[in-house]
């Protein structure tokens, strides 16, 4: 609920921060007269493939990323635009403060996440009031023992405007720990170790990792990933032995092929570490004994093409999560000295309403995580009485999953629950009682009545038969008479489910007469991997288009208007923000793009932007005809044209690793240059952050005071 100073503040100090009408009233905000946004300079570039020649005319803000020319040129522009969204938005800076405030208002800043047993101990974090960070720390044998603080991020990170503290990992003495640091948001992490007895950080530190290394169980050794410097690929597994030289840690694995990942982990019964390789549509491990880490990495089964499997080490067996001859996976199992495929065996059949999406395991017992309907399942399976059931949830749309469990001999299960009205929720569940118990539900200071808000599941007809859930939610009293707002959210690629989870920030647009919906399109895996494989490469437009009919659908049943409609996304989502903003520029009042991949063909035909071999599975090689043709016939980018578009606000990070500041950079230029009509195009460059925005925990909270206020001020909502 709103908190009553806020609005008590401006109301005392004569402040009205849209417009000057009374908060019955609704006007949209007069945006500044007589202020000119930056017109970027045109510099013809020239594209010529497969027959077909474009000219780009902002090619050249790619020089700031490539060292080029144009590089001062860029950061000038960048910073033009951050200039000019500061003057039209002037007029609610005392507006984007209190949202602020009351965004802020709701957090606990002094708070304490639930322990985690491990080894022998109870790990947590904790912050205090004030601080932006979080400090590390553990309990040995009792929750009432002395604390150990392993890591004061608080700290640590004083001195840097951004600053990332990952990856804690404690060798199995327990006297030893590794972590990741990263000061520039480009997920290029240093790697350091703590002696835990001492304080002391080792002198050895290794540069440009993923942040996360595998302790084996002599508790001197490290694996860990090595990255390119240019692409940030993932490339190399090496091991590293404390007090020796960085240069001459041993490469375990190579990894020579530009389309796939690599991670590394430990198995929860301690004896192996494991070595992942995967793309998008294949996979292959290999596995070292932790008990012998000089020993040579077994290949656990080849990689074959569009074959992808998971291994989970049991006392006496594999187990294999894999799509084989199983488009919605299946659970096989294999003996530890037999791992070829042709000794796999069935344990969990494939089957067609369901999808097998994760699993973890315990001594006695295995939890499955499903998908049905568009919902997810926990499922416990008692290995020594072969007995199974669920756990039951109730609300019509909510995200539940597996929480931190390390600890192999228990029988407790950590897992967490949240819906678009229930706060986030941890509890432990006795998997031989079958029994729940809340362990810790956020906080939401400043009173919230979940009982206020009214949930809905839609399943929305599309335009080719289908039928798209849309979760939904709204304050009571919401009138379904098209005269209200609305803000549509979706994400839709890479097999990302979007699932229903509650925010506490959401409730300043829900308390403000908003209705906020999460649409659960193709792409995306909610309902079975042929929802996602529906949705991308050859079919990527049925993402879009599934976005487009669940907006038209909610004007259709009245829940809003295109005058009140409004729709965000980001990443691979804002991909779908600027799609559909092409598709139907009408149908919106305004859009939000976070971080937008929208420069889709420019981008896949250059190996050396960070990503792009990666992603040849999940959008095509444009270096292929007829993928490049399908490609530049929705990409945002290729696809401005003289239409009047909604308003626009749009922002990105300088040092964005996963989608270049460049692209949502020419996407804007062109944009300005092409389109027709009066609306507003925003653009916000972070000059100090990266893909994720602020590391600090309230500071994020200014981006969303920004975006709430760019909506209430089209919607003439003034406080």
């Amino acid at each position: 609920m709103k908190r009553v100073q806020n609005w008590l503040i401006l109301l005392l100090a004569g402040v009205t921060a849209c417009n000057q009408t009374s908060q019955m009233e609704r006007q949209p905000y007069q945006w500044p007269q007589g202020v000119n946004p930056p017109v970027a300079e045109k510099i013809p570039h020239t594209r010529s493939i497969h027959g077909d020649t474009v000219v780009d005319n902002y090619f050249w803000m790619i020089d700031y990323f490539k060292k080029g020319p144009h590089s001062d040129k860029v950061i000038d522009y960048l910073n033009a635009e951050n200039a000019y969204l500061d003057e039209m938005m002037k007029g609610t800076e005392d507006f984007q403060k209190s949202l602020f405030d009351e965004l802020k208002a709701r957090i606990k800043e002094k708070d304490e996440s639930v322990p985690v047993f491990h080894n022998g101990y109870y790990y947590y974090t904790r912050t205090e009031d004030g601080q932006q960070y979080f400090k590390y720390c553990r309990k040995k044998g009792t929750l009432d023992a002395p604390e150990e603080i392993l890591a004061d991020v608080d700290e640590m990170a004083k001195g840097h405007a951004y600053y990332s503290a990952t990856g804690f990992s404690v060798s199995p003495d327990n006297r030893l720990m590794s972590f990741g640091v990263d000061t520039v948001s480009r997920r290029q992490y240093v790697l350091y170790v703590k002696n835990l007895d001492t304080g002391e950080i080792y002198p050895e530190k290794i540069e440009n990792t993923t942040g996360y290394a595998v302790w084996a169980n002599d508790n001197k050794t490290l694996f860990y990933i090595l990255k390119n410097e240019q692409t940030l690929l993932t490339e190399k597994v090496r091991r590293h032995v404390l007090h020796t030289s960085v240069d001459k840690d041993v490469t375990v694995y190579h990894e020579k092929d530009n389309s796939n990942y690599l991670g590394i982990s430990k198995s929860k019964e301690g004896n192996h570490i494991l070595i992942g390789s995967g793309a998008t549509l294949s996979s292959e491990y290999r596995y070292i004994d932790a008990n012998n880490p000089q020993s040579e990495a077994k290949l656990f089964a080849a990689r074959r093409k569009e074959i992808l499997y998971d291994v989970t080490p049991l006392e006496d067996r594999f187990l294999i999560l894999t799509n084989w001859d199983a488009r919605n996976f299946r659970l096989m199992e294999c003996p530890l000295d037999n791992t070829d495929p042709s000794a796999w065996k069935e344990v969990i059949p494939h089957r067609e309403d369901v999808l097998l999406s994760d699993i973890d395991v315990f001594k006695g017992f295995t939890v499955l995580s499903e998908r049905k309907d568009g919902l997810v399942q926990l499922r416990i399976i008692n290995r020594v009485n072969g007995e199974d059931h669920y756990i039951e949830f109730s609300e019509p749309a909510y995200d539940a999953y597996t929480g931190s469990n390390p600890e192999y001999n228990t029988r407790n299960l950590r897992y967490h629950y949240t819906s678009l009205i229930t706060p986030n929720s941890t509890y432990d569940y006795d998997m031989l009682e079958r029994k729940s118990e809340l362990k810790k539900q956020q906080e939401v200071l400043g009173g919230y009545d979940q009982s206020q808000y009214v949930v809905e599941r839609l399943n929305v007809p599309a335009r080719d038969g289908k039928r798209v859930p849309v979760s939904l939610v709204y304050k009571k009293g919401f009138k379904k008479d098209g005269n209200n707002p609305l803000l549509l959210y979706a994400y839709g690629s890479y097999g990302y489910s979007m699932d229903a989870a509650f925010s506490s920030s959401r409730l300043s647009l829900l308390d403000r007469g908003f209705a906020y919906a999460i649409a659960h399109i193709r792409g995306g895996e909610e309902l079975g991997r042929e929802w996602y494989e529906d949705g991308k490469m050859m079919n990527k437009k049925n993402t879009f288009n599934d976005f487009v009919d669940c907006a038209k659908y909610l004007v259709e049943q009245k829940y809003t208007s295109p005058a009140h409609l409004y729709a965000k996304g980001g990443s691979a989502g804002g991909l779908l923000i600027g799609a559909v903003m092409n598709q139907a520029p009408e149908l919106w009042n305004g859009i939000i793009a976070n971080v937008p991949f929208v420069d889709v063909v420019n981008t896949m035909l250059d190996e050396t932007i960070p990503l792009t071999t990666n992603e040849y599975d999940e959008w095509g090689n444009p270096n292929n005809e007829e993928a490049y043709h399908y490609i530049k016939s929705y990409s945002p980018y290729e696809n401005v044209e003289a239409k009047n578009y909604p308003h626009l606000l749009v922002t990105t990070g300088l040092h964005d690793s996963q989608v270049q500041y460049f692209e949502p950079a020419k996407w804007v230029a062109k944009l300005r240059a092409t389109k027709t009509g009066d609306n507003l195009i925003l653009f916000k460059t972070n000059m100090e952050y990266g893909h994720g925005g602020a590391s600090g925990r309230f500071d994020y909270l200014k981006e969303v005071a920004l975006e709430y206020a760019f909506l209430f001020c089209l919607e003439g909502i003034t406080r």
